[in-house]
């Protein structure tokens, strides 16, 4: 059983940083791809950042693009996601999700394994 659990979210006032962590624990992978979502108030979950399993390759909603960065720790089987220029429009529940499919993806539910997420809230 692969368990996510993400931590690190909380209140921001705008421009701020927030570092969101995610451990994933039991059967772990050699390897994985991985990825952050999230769900506002009323709004469908959406895309914010993967990394994919072969290469590291990572890839960016345009609306985080150059102010969020995730990245992988295979050595603590953790995933993160640093958010800079923090906006009120990013206020949402923050999901991780994972598992060990080759190709690179930006749709939730494809993904097996998936956390049960964390708060962020940016003020203005």
């Amino acid at each position: 059983q692969v368990r996510l659990e993400e931590s690190g979210g909380g209140l921001v006032q705008a421009g701020g940083s927030l570092r969101l962590s995610c451990v994933v624990s039991g059967r772990t992978f050699s390897n994985y791809r991985a990825a952050w979502f999230r769900q506002a108030p009323g709004k469908e979950r959406e895309f914010v950042a993967g990394i994919s399993r072969i290469g590291s390759i990572t890839s960016y909603a345009d609306s985080v693009k150059g102010r969020f960065t995730i990245s992988r720790a295979y050595a603590g089987n953790t995933v993160a996601l640093q958010m800079d220029s923090l906006r009120p429009e990013d206020t949402a529940v923050y999901y991780c999700a994972a598992d060990n499919k080759a190709y690179s993806g930006r749709v939730y539910m494809d993904y097996d394994y998936r956390g049960q997420g964390t708060q962020v809230t940016v003020s203005s």
